[in-house]
């Protein structure tokens, strides 16, 4: 084995680890912390709070009598409240039995609690997770603003055609001859898309500090990557944000679309792209993937895709975002996350989207270094989508999870008592049953798909 070429290959494996670690562990920990402060301020008592499984690495005891400890296992996390018998509140009928001829102490444990204390006391987990994932949608809407109309040109991108006429403050009036729409209206906005003729250079007509004016600049929409997917073709050839793909196969590009209808084109077959870089042409060989992507009405379109994100050929220029704005964009990316998520278990289930969509611990470990590799923000959005699949997670109806319990109080509330013991004993050894398989079939996905 080549030790120096291993280095780097180790180094990156630790950065995945070590992303993955960092994320899994700040979903955690919110999910639980939610638990716990509900279930605090309901008047349960925690005996534990554990970040992580297994041997315990670091622990303290704090003046309510509560455990907070650093597993060695950092794949998850739990609270153990007073009256369970293990991470999946099970009950404990010792510590029930010991407890049953003391009200007070009755009403400490989870299992003595008032239905409502127990109920929000589950529900708090997921309910922390989505609004966590709230606040950051939230917070880089503040960050990002909202898109200045008309259309204004901000950063630059750096392009192979190095010499344009535009320059940062100009307000576009119109693109090839074909007049500017306002952003926010789409469907005028791709109409003009579809119109500006795709030319190298492209005449703009601009507005700069009161004169129009006719400038030369590139085309609006080039080649440019802006991003790149993670576990893609794009990723794996080595494709990184800032190339510009001049060629496909030897034949010139102007336009993102065009290269879109030659990855479409391809079926399947390996591409050699000429890929500008830092003034360099370097060349690089790819297949495109067939990719199922979510579309507006809800329903999933399986396409040819290399795993790259473009835009326009600057940063438009922004204007601060209002909070209320903000919040109310935040939340409806929360609410998108659900949707898609939803729909894509649906379209799995009924085969009409491939299985393979579904990533195990392995996927989302890739996927959390290459985010993390993108930037802070990547990384950050990156937590934000999987605090809202893990809290999504959670609710569905299966014993052991936060979704199970929760039916469990249902059924309490509607029939005047709990489940019997044993029934949800076997209950829970069959949701656990679930939830293994599941986990199993996610990590074969990793593996195989």
């Amino acid at each position: 084995m080549d030790l120096v070429a291993f280095v780097p290959q180790l180094g990156g494996f630790l950065y995945t680890i070590a992303s993955f670690v960092i994320a899994l562990s700040v979903i955690v920990a919110v999910h639980e912390y939610g638990h716990y402060i509900v279930g605090r301020w309901s008047g349960i008592h925690a005996e534990v709070f554990s970040l992580g499984f297994g041997p315990v690495l670091w622990s303290r005891v704090d003046k309510r009598g509560t455990r907070w400890q650093v597993a060695a296992l950092p794949f998850g996390g739990y609270v153990k409240f007073l009256g369970d018998a293990d991470a999946a509140s099970g009950k404990d009928a010792a510590v029930m039995e010991s407890a049953a001829a003391d009200p007070v102490a009755l009403r400490r444990t989870m299992h003595g609690a008032p239905l409502w204390a127990r109920t929000a006391t589950v529900a708090a987990g997921p309910v922390f997770n989505f609004v966590m994932s709230a606040v950051i949608f939230t917070a880089v809407a503040l960050s990002q603003g909202v898109m200045r109309d008309p259309l204004t040109v901000g950063q630059l991108a750096t392009l192979p055609q190095s010499a344009t006429g535009l320059q940062p403050g100009d307000e576009l009036i119109s693109a090839g001859g074909v007049p500017v729409p306002s952003y926010d209206d789409s469907a005028a906005w791709d109409a003009f898309r579809d119109n500006v003729p795709q030319q190298q250079p492209l005449e703009y007509l601009v507005r700069r500090d009161g004169t129009e004016m006719t400038v030369d600049g590139p085309y609006l929409y080039p080649p440019h990557v802006r991003g790149v997917a993670p576990r893609s073709a794009a990723s794996d050839a080595g494709l990184r944000p800032g190339d510009v793909i001049v060629a496909v196969d030897g034949t010139p590009l102007v336009s993102f679309d065009e290269l879109k209808d030659h990855v479409e084109a391809a079926d399947g077959r390996v591409l050699v792209l000429d890929v500008w870089r830092e003034g360099e042409v370097v060349e690089m060989a790819l297949a495109p993937r067939r990719t199922d992507e979510p579309q507006p009405d809800g329903s999933f379109a399986t396409s040819w895709r290399i795993g790259i994100i473009g835009g326009m050929a600057f940063e438009p220029a922004t204007d601060a975002a209002g909070f209320g704005e903000a919040l109310a964009a935040g939340s409806y990316q929360v609410w998108a996350v659900v949707e898609t998520s939803l729909s894509g278990l649906k379209h799995m289930i009924t085969g009409a989207i491939s299985t393979c969509n579904l990533s195990g611990p392995i996927g989302i470990a890739e996927t959390s270094g290459a985010m993390a590799s993108q930037g802070a923000e990547s990384f950050i959005r990156f937590i934000a989508v999987l605090s809202t699949a893990v809290g999504l997670l959670n609710l569905f109806p299966v014993p052991a999870l936060d979704g199970g319990h929760l039916v469990f109080y249902a059924y309490e509330a509607v029939t005047g008592r709990p489940p019997s013991d044993g029934a949800v004993r076997v209950l829970m050894t069959f949701g656990i049953a679930i939830v293994l398989s599941l986990m199993l079939f996610a990590v074969g996905n990793d593996l195989f798909c």
